[in-house]
């Protein structure tokens, strides 16, 4: 058994750890330019670095503070 953590996490992992819905991280992850997507034929998955996802969480709240 290995206890590595992986260096990339997919959008449905980063979602349920972020707990924002994928859409909503879809969302950010365009306008924000973070992630980076793999294609393999008609399969498509966005990836993420742990420091994206930090980022992603400082976009989100910015985001959550601007709607109040």
């Amino acid at each position: 058994m290995s206890n590595q953590v992986p260096k990339y996490v997919t959008r449905a992992r980063a979602s349920l750890m972020l707990g924002i819905p994928e859409a909503d991280l879809s969302r950010i992850s365009k306008e924000s330019g973070l992630g980076r997507v793999e294609r393999a034929g008609n399969q498509e998955e966005t990836y993420f670095t742990y420091e994206e996802l930090q980022r992603i969480c400082m976009v989100a709240a910015h985001q959550l503070q601007a709607a109040r």
